[in-house]
């Protein structure tokens, strides 16, 4: 079988080095971020990596301690303390498995593509900057002989990563690059910052513990906030991850499945002093990159972490940060859609628009924010430009009466155009309205069909209304007895209006 073959265990087994490589220096820096210890955030890598790539909906997406929660994470660990931290990560968990047995990850492929690609955009801009805060030394820029190893070590490190696909694609280019620098240093005596010096990796198995804080209404009113933005935080960006593991790859997730198993990593790790995680774009396409599409390469990475944490500690500590560096900065280049560029001037400026909107909010702000806003915008973009749409052909039929042949969607973006379509004082005593090639779409348009029809009525006109939906005729009021109904030819589709339920 595929799936067991020699060639897959090779792919995955090394990408999940790879990957564990690229997420000691991840893991660090997002648990400093967020005021707790290096090992929270590595214990925190280890479970929701394995959990979510064992159990999860996206094969070869790699989960574990991100930035986007670690930043909404810091307001309540000062204020409150870590425990509150554990306790608003177990209660971001059941929320997220709530949100995954209500079946709604599903709502994640209506995301518009302007906005998954504003997404991919602006979450490889951050990874890119975050990087520069390795080239601080006590809070200062580096300068000198230091800056310059530095970026002689990073560039390295990225034309190794080049290079080697040409050579061979027998080992995952990313790790040669990793190889090659941190021996290329050793044997060279380069003196450069380490992965050791972010802190200590050393530590044993994660314990058993329950979060120490009193459990009572008032803790709940604290860390439920918390626990709401970063389930939804946590989600977006699975899921989107999802998105986008699945168009590289060529095949179908499971989003309500990847909720779920999200959710339980989340619940578990908090018992484990984990600080909670996600999806992780970065180290999801190096995995992707090197071919590693199996639960394998996932559970490898968690297991390898595992291993540098409780015996490898001393020597991933030497590791070059300029050759981990290095790889994110590869990561950021195959990430980047450099095809956003080509579009400008070929795609609805609106697109371009929402694009660069939510690139730059993912930058300024935080990802929930820039998808929101993103959707937002591009449902607004989507109803004006429909709402332009509504047209009407005019013509009289054999019986002289006026016939308004309607073209377009009904819906309170489009009223305004509606109305202005119609003259009741200059029609004649029969009026057709045929809505055989439009659609009613909502409560809105329901109202200014009977609006209309009361407006034939006061002149003393009649007006026939004909090919509505069966819902269009129970809802409408004034205009009601104006329908003709043709039960072979009239359309049938649903109306949103709460009065159908």
């Amino acid at each position: 079988m595929q799936s067991v073959s020699p060639a897959y265990l090779k792919t995955n087994l090394l990408s999940g080095l790879t990957v564990a490589l690229a997420l000691v220096p991840e893991a660090i820096a997002f648990a400093l971020v967020a005021h707790v210890s290096p090992l929270t955030g590595l214990y925190a890598a280890v479970l929701v990596s394995f959990i979510t790539s064992a159990f999860g909906g996206r094969p070869g997406m790699i989960s574990g301690a991100a930035g986007a929660l670690a930043v909404v994470m810091v307001a309540l660990v000062v204020e409150h303390g870590v425990q509150y931290l554990f306790a608003a990560i177990v209660l971001m968990g059941i929320l997220q498995m709530l949100f995954a047995a209500a079946r709604l990850g599903k709502f994640i492929r209506m995301v518009p593509y302007p906005v998954m690609l504003g997404f991919v955009n602006g979450l490889a801009l951050v990874i890119f900057i975050a990087q520069f805060g390795h080239f601080k030394v006590g809070g200062q820029w580096m300068q000198g002989a230091q800056l310059l190893t530095m970026l002689g070590l990073v560039a390295a490190t990225m034309a190794v990563i080049y290079v080697t696909p040409r050579i061979t694609k027998a080992v995952p280019a990313t790790l040669v690059g990793i190889l090659v620098v941190t021996l290329g240093a050793a044997l060279l005596g380069i003196e450069s910052k380490t992965v050791g010096d972010l802190g200590s990796i050393g530590g044993g198995l994660p314990a058993f513990t329950v979060p120490d804080v009193p459990f009572n209404l008032e803790t709940l009113k604290i860390v439920f906030p918390y626990s709401l933005v970063l389930a939804g935080v946590g989600l977006i960006e699975s899921l989107l991850t999802l998105t986008l593991v699945d168009e590289i790859t060529g095949t179908r997730g499971q989003p309500n499945r990847e909720c779920m198993a999200q959710g339980a990593a989340n619940v578990v790790t908090a018992f484990f002093g984990g600080m909670g995680g996600c999806a992780m774009i970065g180290q999801s396409m190096i995995n992707v990159n090197n071919g590693a599409y199996g639960r394998l390469s996932g559970i490898s990475a968690s297991l390898f972490l595992l291993s540098f944490i409780l015996f490898g500690s001393s020597w991933i500590e030497q590791i070059p940060l300029a050759a981990l560096i290095g790889v994110m900065f590869v990561v950021c280049e195959k990430t980047f859609e450099w095809g956003t560029f080509r579009m400008i001037g070929k795609v609805p400026r609106a697109d371009t628009l929402v694009v660069v909107l939510v690139a730059a909010i993912t930058l300024i702000f935080d990802l929930a924010v820039a998808v929101l806003v993103g959707v937002i915008v591009s449902a607004l973009v989507f109803a004006w430009q429909h709402a332009k749409q509504i047209a009407v052909k005019t013509g009289v039929d054999a019986q002289g009466w006026k016939v308004y042949e309607l073209q377009g969607t009904l819906f309170f973006a489009s009223i305004a155009n509606f109305n202005e379509l119609f003259a009741p004082k200059d029609d004649p005593q029969d009026v057709v309205v045929e809505f055989r090639n439009a659609r009613v779409v909502d409560h809105s348009a329901i109202q200014a069909i009977d609006a209309l029809a009361e407006k034939y009525r006061a002149l003393g006109k009649r007006l026939h209304l004909r090919h509505l939906s069966p819902d269009c005729r129970e809802l409408l009021d004034k205009a009601r007895d104006m329908i003709e109904v043709n039960v072979v030819e009239d359309p049938r589709y649903r109306v949103a209006d709460d009065k159908l339920g």
